[in-house]
């Protein structure tokens, strides 16, 4: 049973980091590419940030490029997403997901890749 937990939202203030963590089990870690998505209220879930199973590439959405990174620590079969200069317009639930396959070559940020979710973590940003 795969089991995605994420960790670390929160309340900041415009400008503010945080550091969301999701700690996997149930699959063979280091073998799959992890990926981090994001809903607002009201809209769908888009795609924020992905890393390939050796952490070796990474993608990211225009809007978060340059203020977010994405690591993972396949020791600790967790992969990070650190939020720097944090906007409004961040807030939203944060849900880690990782890839239905493993080896994957190509990363990719559509939703229908990913097999299983976290429960998602609250990151509020207030102005």
């Amino acid at each position: 049973q795969v089991q995605l937990v994420e960790s670390g939202g929160g309340l900041v203030q415009a400008g503010g980091s945080l550091r969301l963590s999701c700690a996997a089990s149930g699959r063979t870690f280091s073998a799959y590419t992890m990926a981090w998505f994001r809903q607002a209220p009201g809209k769908e879930r888009e795609f924020v940030a992905v890393i390939n199973w050796s952490g070796g590439m990474t993608y990211y959405a225009d809007s978060v490029k340059g203020r977010f990174t994405i690591s993972r620590d396949n020791a600790k079969n967790t992969v990070y997403l650190q939020m720097n200069s944090l906007k409004p317009e961040d807030t939203a639930v944060y849900y880690c997901a990782v890839d239905s396959a493993p080896y994957r070559f190509a990363i990719r940020s559509a939703l229908a890749a990913y097999d299983y979710w976290g429960q998602g973590t609250q990151v509020t940003v207030s102005s």
